[in-house]
């Protein structure tokens, strides 16, 4: 029976697909389901090896299998006409109204299989929440209960009548700041979750705002026998308008960071003054240290809440996996963004921006705008009586040698937003150099533009010694 006479069978117009074939495997029937899942106008004449080749093998007597027939489902994978496959949820009985011909149906079972998926990773990604949240609350109760059992340890000193009560009371202290610094990251999160997390602005001393960062954690760095260098562009305003409280808890945190997983070498921190809109200003900080670095399959961990690169950091260094979280999420607040830049064994690099008003004590600030890198080019300008602008002067020469130096630093960040905006002042500043001189930078601009270090480094290079003689 062909398929135009079949076509009158009531499974025609079935959902699921129907197929018949013969003993040797060649197929006189295939239902309207059939023909549209394969992808065929017609199936009559095709071999079922064709259909199923994993499951049929065609031989010179037909075809070979292990496919058992009967009324049990099997789950098979079928083909389409161009050789692509989806599963099939199938039965494949002997005729018994035709002995010697099989009937085969089957259900399309790609949609349930890909919602079991994710069903299925859903059910996961649960699971593994409340491990995480588990173990969050794990490393939160030992972190809270070695500073209470400091506390009732020194307090039954003091009872006892032994202790040396000024050294004691110094100890209590500090338990009771350590026990306070956990709980104020609990609330914070807990704020910044919901939602209700307000800044709160005001007008402070910057670098008076780094000496307090500093003196916070000079002694307990050098006392490790680490090295520790602060170092600020001359950009960076005087006065901001800011939240310096959570400016100064972002940076305790990836200083405290360094100082826990660093055990020899050297920390710095370093701010620089990146761009200029109207009266706000944004400020670049990095982070780095020589200490035990992350590998480059759990950088995505960092900043997760509850989390932590591995949980036996929380058991040998301590911590409750809160702290990068609450850092981005600031920083997010503050208009910027965080990032991480680490190799295992070779140390980490932390940065991170914001936005703040700019505000000088007494006279105001030099113009500038969103291209210019430094500011108080202006202040220059006056002095040298030369145009920054005019390429040659040498005003021209230190305003492009700093830029090649930040817009370096923002390629080797991975900044490439950045990069483009330095790029896009070198071009305002070549305006007039050498048609040789502005290929290159045409080139090196490109070069940004696609994000290609190794292309971005060898453009540069090309341009010679021209950042050198330009100083």
């Amino acid at each position: 029976m062909g398929e135009k006479e079949n076509a009158a069978f009531p499974v025609e117009n079935a959902l699921e697909m129907v197929l018949m074939f013969d003993g040797v495997g060649r197929i006189s029937y295939g239902n309207a389901a059939a023909r549209e899942k394969l992808d065929y106008q017609e199936l009559g004449g095709r071999h079922i090896s064709d259909i199923f080749p994993g499951t049929f093998k065609a031989s010179e007597t037909g075809f070979e299998t292990d496919y058992r027939f009967g009324k049990e489902t099997a789950h098979l994978t079928a083909y389409r006409r161009n050789l692509t496959c989806f599963p099939v949820e199938t039965r494949i009985l002997e005729n018994p109204l035709s002995p010697g011909t099989y009937i085969c149906m089957a259900n399309d079972i790609l949609e349930r299989e890909h919602l079991g998926r994710e069903i299925g990773q859903v059910r996961e990604e649960a699971q593994q929440a409340a491990r995480v949240k588990a173990e969050f609350v794990a490393n939160v109760t030992h972190e809270l209960r070695t500073p209470v059992n400091g506390i009732l340890g020194n307090v039954r000193e003091l009872q006892g009548g032994t202790a040396d009560a000024g050294k004691t009371l110094q100890l209590i202290e500090r338990c009771c700041g350590d026990m306070n610094k956990i709980i104020n990251n609990i609330l914070d999160f807990s704020k910044l979750d919901a939602g209700k997390f307000v800044l709160e602005p005001r007008r402070f001393h910057f670098r008076n705002m780094l000496d307090y960062v500093k003196a916070q954690h000079i002694s307990k760095i050098t006392e490790k026998g680490l090295d520790f260098f602060i170092t600020v562009s001359p950009q960076v305003p005087e006065y901001v308008v800011g939240d310096e409280l959570r400016i100064v808890q972002v940076l305790n945190n990836l200083l405290s960071n360094a100082l826990k997983f660093t055990p020899v070498g050297e920390i710095s921190l370093q701010v620089l003054r990146t761009a200029r809109v109207d009266d706000k200003v944004e400020l670049f900080f990095i982070v780095s240290d020589t200490g035990i670095g992350i590998a480059e399959e759990d950088m995505d961990k960092l900043f997760r809440s509850f989390s932590q690169v591995d949980a036996s950091i929380s058991r040998k260094y301590g911590g409750t996996g809160l702290g990068l979280n609450i850092c981005r999420q600031l920083v997010e607040l503050m208009g910027g963004d965080i990032e991480a830049k680490s190799r295992k064994g070779k140390g980490s690099t932390f940065s991170f921006s914001i936005w703040a008003e700019a505000r000088e004590e007494g006279a105001e600030a030099a113009a500038d705008d969103v291209d210019a890198v430094y500011g108080q080019m202006a202040a220059r300008q006056e002095e040298d009586g030369e145009d920054a602008g005019k390429y040659g002067t040498a005003e021209n020469r230190r305003a492009l040698k700093k830029s090649f130096s930040r817009m370096i630093l923002s390629v080797e960040m991975e900044n490439w937003e950045k990069a483009e905006m330095f790029m896009e002042t070198i071009r305002n500043l070549t305006d007039g150099a050498p048609p040789e001189l502005k290929r290159g930078i045409l080139r090196l601009k490109m070069a940004i533009q696609k994000e290609d270090y190794d292309k971005v480094m060898e453009a540069y290079h090309k341009l010679g010694d021209f950042e050198a003689s330009s100083g």
